[in-house]
């Protein structure tokens, strides 16, 4: 199933499943305990060939038949929330926040182990507790968070939502530990190294985000957001040339970013322009005719 991304702001990435539209009369999958409703089923007619079947085969039929239909259903739910989860954030695109929240409780009570879900809600909860500045609110997607964490601990908007909370809340030092922990638990995942790079970044601390950074790309070679992660820091620093070819290796492994084909090109226009102004003002000396009645050789110090 195709996941999408969509970036509401850095505090707020909703997580939505690209799901078909259900044709007009067919939406018995969005019943909110996913019940399967069907037609009566017509017996079949018997046939003339008289066959005989053991008690164990068929045991195995009923057992198969079973598994299917809890497949079937299971995909029904998870289709449903899917569907939820979308609406909730085409709502919450709209500023309807409060609408937004609503589905997204649908959508945790189609399928309630979906982390996506619990996330959408917790990110839902959290912007609305900032609004209202209501503590109960952030008290509550604190904990929305953390069971997103329960059912997929490697989300990483989640890291990053639950992250943001504890440091606005005065517990930076928990979002560190959070973040820590995430990356000694997953050695060779670079998103927890990339994560915790944007925490000392916006902590004030650029050199340390940049060792992370690094370290996550020697984890991770294949990491297009690590490498793009890495760009944007270097280029903040005015190491333009290194930035460079790190945009460059981040597109290379993902050409499907917009963003960073335009910083390539900038930073290719920007180094362009510096050179050529470099040879303007001489830092590039040119071989000049000797005056009249000198003579070419060596010079003696």
């Amino acid at each position: 199933m195709l996941v999408i991304f969509l970036l509401i702001e850095p505090a707020f990435d909703l997580v939505l499943f690209a799901a078909g539209a259900i044709p007009s009369g067919q939406s018995n999958l969005t019943d909110r305990h996913c019940v399967r409703r069907t037609g009566k089923t017509q017996p079949m007619a018997p046939s003339k060939t008289n066959l005989t079947v053991s008690a164990t085969d068929s045991f195995r039929v009923l057992m198969f038949s079973m598994v299917v239909l809890g497949l079937a259903m299971t995909g029904g739910c998870q289709f449903a929330a899917s569907g939820q989860n979308a609406q909730g954030a085409r709502l919450y695109q709209q500023g309807q926040y409060t609408a937004a929240l609503q589905e997204f409780q649908k959508a945790i009570a189609s399928d309630p182990k979906n982390a996506d879900g619990y996330y959408n809600l917790a990110a839902t909860t959290h912007r609305l507790g900032l609004q209202r500045r209501d503590t109960a609110a952030l008290g509550q997607a604190e904990s929305l968070y953390n069971q997103c964490l329960d059912h997929d601990p490697n989300h990483v908007e989640c890291h990053r939502g639950l992250a943001v909370l504890l440091v606005d809340s005065g517990r930076p030092d928990r979002a560190f530990a959070l973040m820590k922990n995430w990356a000694a638990q997953n050695p060779r995942f670079a998103e927890p190294r990339i994560e915790l790079a944007r925490l000392y970044e916006e902590a004030g601390e650029p050199q340390t985000a940049k060792k992370y950074l690094e370290d996550a790309v020697q984890q991770d070679a294949n990491s297009a957001r690590a490498w793009l992660a890495l760009g944007r820091l270097r280029e903040s620093s005015g190491d333009l040339a290194q930035a460079l070819q790190n945009y460059q290796r981040s597109q290379a492994i993902n050409g499907q970013q917009p963003m960073v084909t335009e910083r390539i090109a900038a930073l290719s226009r920007q180094i362009s322009s510096q050179y050529d102004a470099t040879f303007s003002q001489g830092g590039t000396r040119l071989a000049q005719p000797l005056p009249s009645g000198a003579t070419a050789g060596p010079r003696r110090y």
